[in-house]
């Protein structure tokens, strides 16, 4: 290798090293651990004021402070891409969960193993084959004390937190178990399978106590509602069914949808009276408890089926969907418009067609779009097509599932890629924190990194050359206007 190929060679690799983003997760900062210290009593005098502690070093200052309700949403967007983990044979990935502790991530794969990954490192920590066929759904008991497991075949499994096994329902269904839910205080689960029924159980006897039909097709999706009495489904029959669990009965039914309803998810936080379902029409429907109508719809910009979405467990109106693209979109559904908040302002339209929608009233009212006015007359729920953060290449192939870590910093995606993703939240002024293959694709991502590079080692060359000339003009000899 001649001297000159050597040092290219030698400046390609520095310019690699230079490309390389440090990914940074605020996990367990050492801020937690002074906010905790500082608030400490003397145990030796009751009612004492707490002693509290200084605070010890400057590196216990975080750029992100925990997620708190206070806080606004957008500081809490699960908008930065972390690490992706695969296991050595790669199967689809239909269900991932935290575990209680917070600490690790349990994936379950089409191959029916158990994969454990650290949420911190996010290396591979542990793998056990739980199942003879592909796992479809786990949930893990509102106390942290059970985990169940449902498969293709009809069967569930009982686990404890060390994943020892101890009981099998063989026969639970006659098809694949979808999605499994815990009831509010653990005594009872519900189960939604292909065999287009939805059945409750006792957990401590593992029997079945009533059994949901009314779907006409595949059910893909189920919840239990974490407050109310009230269970809901989503099949395949284009149908979202609102249930008493008590005695099997439906409540209503829902005809919002054209095509299958993915999954069904009641809201975590709040005043827990919403419920977000997504279906194959592109469309991801918001409805309110209350009133058992959808009051905001969003439509996929991308005309892409949405498969997968989860709230945030702390800012309850932040959603997140999952597209058969492998795209990923946040939603804030506050930001939505509501109906009832310009009912009575809206003008009415006039019937001998002299006043247009949008025009003002006779009466003096306030002057409309003819979207909102469109949606007042129609009874609809307004539609949003954009997105308040959307990462078009999140996934390779489908996104199948989501789960937010509990403290609300870090989301975990899987789907049909074979492949589990983290995200978490970008540092506040860090303008590469985008410019990755996420956002912009394999290809343009190496070409923005390319051109960042340029311009660095632009502004470095003329940093230290500052005073040379161009050409071939020696320094120290360039004569003004004829060099």
């Amino acid at each position: 290798m001649s001297g000159l190929s050597r040092r290219n060679h030698e400046a390609e690799s520095e310019l690699e090293k230079k490309l390389q983003q440090r990914r940074t997760v605020d996990y367990f900062t050492p801020i937690g651990k002074y906010m905790i210290t500082k608030n400490v009593y003397n145990r030796r005098r009751r009612r004492a004021l707490p002693i509290g502690s200084i605070r010890p070093a400057a590196s216990y200052v975080t750029d992100l402070p925990p997620s708190l309700i206070s806080s606004p949403s957008i500081v809490d967007l699960s908008s930065k891409f972390v690490h992706i983990s695969t296991n050595k044979s790669k199967h689809a990935i239909h269900a991932v969960k935290w575990t209680p502790d917070a600490r690790r991530v349990l994936v379950s794969s089409y191959s029916g193993e158990f994969t454990l990954w650290n949420g911190l490192t996010f290396n591979f920590e542990s793998i056990m084959q739980a199942h003879d066929v592909p796992i479809f759904s786990l949930e893990y008991s509102h106390s942290g004390k059970w985990l169940i497991s449902g498969d293709m075949s009809g069967c569930i499994k009982f686990w404890q937190p060390n994943f020892n096994n101890v009981n099998i329902l063989s026969k639970a269904h006659e098809n694949t178990v979808g999605e499994l839910a815990f009831s509010p205080n653990d005594s009872k689960f519900l189960s939604c399978s292909d065999d287009q029924t939805l059945k409750v159980w006792d957990f401590s006897t593992a029997t079945e106590e009533c059994t949901l039909k009314g779907h006409h097709w595949d059910v893909k999706g189920c919840d239990w509602h974490s407050s109310l009495g009230l269970v809901v489904s989503g099949s395949k029959d284009n149908l979202v069914k609102l249930w008493d669990p008590r005695d099997g009965t439906c409540i209503t039914t829902l005809h919002d949808f054209k095509h299958t309803v993915s999954k069904t998810v009641f809201q975590k936080g709040g005043n827990e009276r919403l419920l977000a379902a997504c279906s194959r029409d592109h469309s991801t429907r918001i409805f309110d408890l209350r009133m058992l109508r959808a009051v905001s719809v969003i439509k996929s910009d991308k005309e892409t089926d949405l498969t997968s979405l989860a709230w945030h467990p702390i800012h309850s109106t932040m959603l997140s969907i999952g597209g058969y693209d492998g795209s990923l979109s946040h939603y804030d559904v506050s930001k939505t418009a509501d109906i009832e908040a310009f009912s009575r302002s809206a003008p009415k339209p006039e019937l001998n067609g002299d006043k247009v929608p949008g025009s003002a009233s006779k009466s003096g009212g306030s002057n409309v779009s003819d979207y909102l006015l469109n949606t007042y007359v129609n009874r609809g729920a307004p539609i949003v097509s954009e997105a308040w953060h959307s990462i078009p290449y999140a996934h390779d192939r489908a996104i199948y599932t989501m789960e937010y870590h509990p403290l609300g910093h870090m989301l975990c995606t899987a789907g049909a890629d074979k492949s589990m993703r983290f995200w978490c939240r970008a540092r506040p002024g860090d303008d590469a924190g985008f410019n990755d293959a996420a956002h912009l694709g394999a290809a343009a991502a190496n070409v923005a990194k390319i051109d960042d590079a340029k311009e660095d080692n632009g502004a470095e060359s003329k940093g230290n050359h500052g005073n040379s000339t161009e050409g071939n003009a020696l320094p120290g000899f360039s004569i003004p206007g004829f060099s």
